[in-house]
């Protein structure tokens, strides 16, 4: 049996940034590796874990791609997330890299911390964690920290769920990818750029790119060894014995079939306005069509295509809709959508 270890690497960043697309490139582009993935949902319906197993092939097969819903793995180490790592660790062949996508809202340095544990310390090295930062949702200020009020020190932000989950991700990270950048611009990529580089708690290399396209060689092979210098990433969340997410909720929303796709498509995004929604993700049944009609939305932006037959499967639309705590009415919602 082989003594080296096996390199993981851990891709993070927020709710609808790409992760899930960066690492269907990378099961298509694997540079002659054989790929094992783990993939963490923060609801249970599982759409990342679809469009990842849609990419199975010789050098990632199906058996190699694990998904875990219904939480964030960074709350459930012990539970699922190591079992998980065994899991692929005792495939045979055994996978030559491990990638593991976090849900958007987890926290990465209670994964770095696990594999300091003995039993995977001795197997696996934490090869990179690799950021990805929606350019133009950073650009508009959508992860900065509320503005100083009346009575503050000088220069007093105030911390909002948002910014310190997003701060947490950039601040385990040995890369950040700036994601989007074809809607972002040049000018909202410098800006992203400038606000990362604000937050950032030592200089970190800043890549920008679209539709996940990036060499599998810049990111899969950084040699970090990240478990070696768990001081050097900090967290809003260091010393806390729990995190539960207590700032966000999700709901799963049914709904009956459609006939409209573009007006569906329209009624998504008008939840971000109307109801403060962050991501909606899902499937729905379009009358007369054998196809599932796959449903994305970060805030008022919404990608809609059909993606496979739904054969044996039950024609039900389940969209997963996650908000900030107090923003999220499940009736109110599904109203507003049919």
């Amino acid at each position: 049996m082989s003594l080296e270890k096996t390199p993981v690497t851990i891709i993070t960043g927020f709710l609808g940034a790409g992760k899930t697309t960066l690492v269907r490139h990378l099961l298509r582009n694997p540079g002659g590796r054989r790929l094992a993935v783990l993939v963490n949902e923060f609801g249970d319906v599982g759409v990342d874990g679809d469009l990842i197993r849609a990419c199975a092939d010789a050098s990632c097969p199906e058996a190699n791609i694990v998904e875990l819903t219904n939480g964030c793995i960074c709350c459930t180490v012990a539970e699922d997330f190591i079992p998980a790592i065994e899991r692929l660790m005792a495939l045979s062949p055994r996978p030559d890299h491990i990638v593991v996508e976090t849900s958007g809202l987890a926290l990465p340095k209670p994964l770095l911390k696990a594999f300091d544990w003995p039993d995977l310390r001795a197997k696996i090295t934490i090869d990179g964690v690799v950021t990805v930062a929606d350019a133009e949702a950073v650009a508009k200020g959508t992860f900065a920290p509320d503005p100083s009020r009346p009575g503050d020190a000088p220069g007093v932000d105030h911390e909002t769920p948002l910014s310190e989950v997003f701060e947490d991700q950039l601040a385990c990270a040995d890369l950040v990818l700036l994601s989007k950048a074809d809607l972002a611009g040049e000018a909202g990529i410098a800006a992203a750029r400038a606000a990362i580089a604000a937050e950032l708690p030592r200089p970190l290399p800043m890549l920008a790119l679209s539709d996940g396209i990036i060499d599998a060689r810049v990111v899969l092979g950084i040699a970090a060894a990240a478990e070696d210098d768990l001081a050097a990433r900090p967290s809003h969340h260091d010393g806390a014995d729990d995190h539960e997410h207590d700032d966000f909720d999700s709901a799963i929303i049914d709904l009956p079939e459609v006939s409209d796709p573009a007006a569906l498509a329209a009624r998504v995004a008008a939840l971000a306005d109307a109801h403060k929604i962050l991501r909606v993700k899902g499937h729905v049944a379009v009358a007369g069509k054998p196809m599932r009609l796959l449903v994305q939305a970060v805030g008022p932006r919404v990608r809609h295509q059909f993606d496979r037959p739904w054969g044996a499967q039950p024609r039900q639309g389940r969209l997963v809709v996650i908000a900030e705590k107090g923003n999220l009415d499940p009736a109110a919602i599904r109203a507003a959508l049919i």
